[in-house]
C-alpha cells in the first residue's frame, strides 16, 4: 500500500483513519471559521487525523440558480486562513484547468470532482502540481475503472493519489454503495476513502437541487470501516437544515465527535483482527 503525505497526516499507513470534513461549500467567512474550530474541538482527543473540506465553488450543481461558493479568489483566501489559524491542511474541488495554479498555492490536497473523474486535461493538470490529488470516483464508473483516471495522473510522475468512493448512480434520484468497491479500488495500491455523506444523497431528488438521507450516513460508516478504508469523508454544517448546499446529506457538526468516537472504535476493532489473522 502507497502512503500519501499530507503534512503531518498520513494515509495509508493502517495506524490511523484520516477525516476529511467540513461543508459543502464556503457559505461565508464566520460559519467556516466555526465549523473549522469546532472539527478541530471534537477530534483533537480522538486517535484520527483531519482535513479540512470546503468547496469554494461547486460548478456541478444541478439547477443554474443554485448556491454555488464564494468563488475561487475568496473560497482560497478562507482555507488559507483556516490553514494558518488551526494549523490544518485543506481540501477543495478543482472544476477547470485555469483554477489548477491558485489552488495549489494554498490547498494541500486537490480534489476532483466525481463528475470531472474522467477529464483528461484537469487529471493531468492537477497531476503537474505535484501535490497530492484526491480523485472521486464518477457515479457512472465501475471500481476498476477509476484505473484509467489514476493513469492519467501518474503520467506526469506524481503517484500521491487518494482514491475515494461515493456511490454510484441507480437512476431515479437514488445513488448505492457496493461495498465490493473500496476494497477493488484499495487493491490497487492506493489508499481509499469512503464518501459517506455524498454516498447518502439523492441527486436531484429535491426537483431543482438534490436531497439526501444523512440517517444512514452512521450505517455505511461502519460498514466501510468494516472494508479497511484509510479515510472517511463527511460534509458537516452548524445546521445541515438550512444549509445552502448539500444540508440534506450532511451532518451536524454537534454529532460528529460521538458519531466518530463510534467509527473509530470500529475500525480498531477491524485492524486488530486483520493484523492478528496476517491478512494484508
Amino acid at each position: 500500500m502507497k502512503q500519501v503525505n499530507v503534512g503531518s497526516v498520513c494515509f495509508g499507513d493502517s495506524k490511523k483513519l484520516v477525516l476529511i470534513a467540513g461543508p459543502c461549500a464556503i457559505e461565508d467567512e464566520s460559519l467556516t471559521l466555526r465549523i473549522a474550530e469546532g472539527l478541530k474541538e471534537a477530534t483533537q482527543d480522538l486517535d484520527c487525523e483531519l482535513i479540512f473540506k470546503a468547496s469554494y465553488d461547486k460548478a456541478n450543481r444541478t439547477s443554474v440558480s443554485s448556491f454555488r461558493g464564494l468563488g475561487v479568489d475568496r473560497g482560497l483566501r478562507i482555507l488559507e486562513r483556516i490553514k494558518s489559524e488551526f494549523d490544518l491542511p485543506v481540501i477543495s474541488d478543482v472544476h477547470d484547468v485555469d483554477q489548477v495554479s491558485a489552488a495549489a498555492d494554498v490547498l494541500d490536497i486537490l480534489q476532483i470532482p466525481a463528475f470531472l473523474s474522467r477529464q483528461t486535461d484537469l487529471l493531468v493538470a492537477v497531476g503537474q502540481t505535484g501535490k497530492p490529488v484526491n480523485l472521486k470516483k464518477g457515479q457512472f464508473l465501475a471500481p476498476w475503472d477509476i484505473e484509467h483516471g489514476v493513469n492519467k495522473i501518474t503520467s506526469t510522475g506524481n503517484k500521491k493519489i487518494l482514491l475515494t468512493e461515493r456511490g454510484v448512480s441507480f437512476g431515479y434520484n437514488n445513488l448505492v454503495v457496493d461495498m465490493r468497491s473500496l476494497v477493488i479500488m484499495r487493491e490497487m495500491g492506493y489508499p481509499v476513502i469512503f464518501d459517506a455523506t455524498h454516498s447518502v444523497q439523492l441527486p436531484g431528488g429535491a426537483g431543482g437541487s438534490s436531497s439526501g438521507q444523512r440517517q444512514y450516513v452512521g450505517a455505511l460508516s461502519r460498514a466501510a470501516a468494516a472494508t479497511g478504508i484509510d479515510g472517511l469523508f463527511w460534509e458537516v454544517h452548524e445546521d445541515p437544515d438550512k444549509a445552502l448546499c448539500d444540508g440534506a446529506n450532511s451532518l451536524p457538526l454537534a454529532h460528529v465527535k460521538e458519531l466518530l468516537r463510534q467509527i473509530l472504535e470500529f475500525d480498531a476493532t477491524f485492524k486488530q483482527a486483520e493484523n492478528g489473522s496476517g491478512e494484508q
